[in-house]
């Protein structure tokens, strides 16, 4: 059975459905595949990962329509408190200096997930789930996929196939896209603690010789990344709750009061991986599927929605225009329009990763003079919370209707 789309995502997660949503109404036919149920999405370890969302990217989610049911399970970072652990180095960011209601955002992948999934099953946007892309070729007017269904085979056109399938891509191996990995040999202990001293929105990032401590405010708890080397996050696990708690403490003493543990620990290896291209024939790929970051400066997420809302701006653009939506030419300029943004996020997260694990005594010095000029300088604290905002990068537009 041939059954035909304008746009087909592979992925239903953030990316796919956030593009779907971008996309709706727009007259295009558009359909999304997704390998695991519902269920199981709702269900994976992965969905216990906190979310940074930067004040840019809240304004993309506001002008998607998704913000209104996101903020119901979102706590407000208003100040951040950054700090190199033995050092005197600190510098402090504040939502009300800034003059807006919060610097970012806390939520769940998984919160954030079921907002979206939510928000498309209520669209005539159709679900294809669960189902496995397993061949892909480009012709001159569409691409023609070959899906697994249980034990069916399906074949589906469309004329732009956009690949939003996450780190471990298939779409992209299909293609054939090499990726460069810069393996860290770090990896980050997730959880969510408890503390005595209630968060009053404070967001802490802390470095230390082994890698950043960010404590997220959560709920009325405290959201834990925790980048440790692979051989401490394995002990860590193994660890009974007690010397956990104790290590911690270690790592960030006593300003909130004592700890307790409100939810399993888990673990997710760190590399820096990117992409070598972002398109092929009649098919680019989003998000994670082009490029994984560390978590350092909580940049993933907001990255890959500018890649979302970039690719619908020229999309909608080019269907009000009567143009090919999967033509090279505009798969060429959206990825020459990512790449600046790409380059510049993760040379800053690689050089912040590098920077604040190495305990020369120079280097040490220079990055806490630095945050100690940071919290005196007012020029200087303002460009770093835009960019900590997301704000220093141009917004896109949600084609001529919208402005994001």
């Amino acid at each position: 059975m041939q059954q035909d789309y304008d746009v087909l995502i592979v992925g239903g997660g953030l990316a796919g459905n956030c593009l779907a949503l971008a996309l709706k109404g727009s007259g295009l036919k558009i359909a999304i595949v997704e390998a695991n149920t519902r269920e199981q999405l709702h269900n994976s370890p992965a969905g216990d990962r906190a979310l940074a969302l930067a004040s840019g990217t809240v304004q993309m989610l506001q002008a998607l329509g998704i913000w209104a049911q996101a903020k119901a399970v979102a706590t407000p970072i208003k100040t951040i408190h950054v700090s190199d652990q033995g050092h005197f180095g600190k510098t402090r960011l504040s939502a009300k200096k800034e003059g807006v209601a919060a610097l970012g955002y806390v939520i769940t992948a998984r919160d954030s997930e079921d907002v979206v999934a939510e928000l498309v099953a209520q669209t005539d946007i159709q679900l294809i789930s669960p189902a496995r892309v397993i061949g892909i070729a480009s012709d001159q007017s569409h691409a023609h996929i070959s899906l697994k269904q249980q034990e069916s085979s399906l074949s589906i056109s469309a004329r732009l196939v956009v690949g939003a399938d996450g780190g471990q891509s298939t779409i992209r191996k299909l293609l054939e896209i090499d990726q460069h990995v810069t393996d860290y040999q770090q990896a980050a202990i997730v959880t969510t603690i408890k503390t005595e001293i209630a968060h009053d929105n404070v967001a802490y990032e802390r470095f230390t010789s082994s890698g950043p401590l960010a404590l997220l405010p959560f709920k009325q708890d405290y959201a834990v990344v925790w980048t440790r080397t692979k051989e401490d996050a394995e002990q860590l696990l193994l660890d009974s709750e007690e010397d956990f708690l104790a290590s911690l403490h270690a790592c960030f003493g006593y300003k909130l009061g004592r700890f307790s543990l409100a939810a399993p620990r888990r673990s997710f290896p760190l590399s820096l991986v990117r992409a070598n291209s972002m398109h092929s024939g009649r098919v680019v790929i989003i998000g994670n599927a082009v490029h994984q970051l560390h978590p350092v400066a909580g940049q993933g997420f907001n990255l890959g929605l500018r890649d979302v809302v970039q690719l619908a701006e020229m999309l909608l653009n080019a269907a009000q225009q009567g143009d090919d939506i999967g033509a090279e030419e505009l798969l060429a300029d959206y990825a020459r329009q990512r790449q600046k943004d790409h380059d510049t996020v993760v040379n800053f997260t690689d050089s912040i990763v590098k920077l604040f694990s190495n305990q020369w005594l120079s280097l040490a010095a220079a990055r806490n003079t630095g945050l100690a000029m940071l919290d005196i300088i007012p020029g200087a604290k303002k460009q770093l919370a835009r960019y900590a905002m997301g704000l220093n990068v141009r917004m896109p537009y949600i084609g001529t209707r919208r402005r994001v």
